[in-house]
């Protein structure tokens, strides 16, 4: 019984696969022509882009702006985390007590 359940479930499987396939007419070779469009020609109808100078430099100055902000705020921070260990060592040593 197990041999014509595998036998079945074998044969479903090989159908399920065959169902998958395409019906278009394979006899015809594929062309270079037919297949893709060279890039050039793609490309050919496309314009250059515009680029206003002013805008680009007004997004440099803003890019450098920002890095020079954010650069602060990591060196504050690691100031901070500096102070904050230094403050947990000092917390953490033991304290000596005087002697008589």
């Amino acid at each position: 019984m197990k041999k014509f359940a595998l036998a079945a479930f074998a044969a479903a499987s090989a159908m399920t696969l065959a169902a998958c396939g395409s019906a278009d007419d394979a006899s015809t070779d594929a062309e270079a022509d037919t297949v893709e469009m060279p890039a050039d020609e793609a490309m050919a109808d496309v314009p250059d882009p515009a680029v206003d100078p002013d805008a680009t430099s007004e997004a440099v100055d803003d890019a450098v702006d920002n890095a020079e902000e954010t650069t602060d705020a990591y060196q504050a921070a690691g100031d901070a985390a500096a102070a904050a260990a230094s403050d947990v060592e000092a917390a953490a040593s033991p304290t000596t007590a005087p002697t008589e």
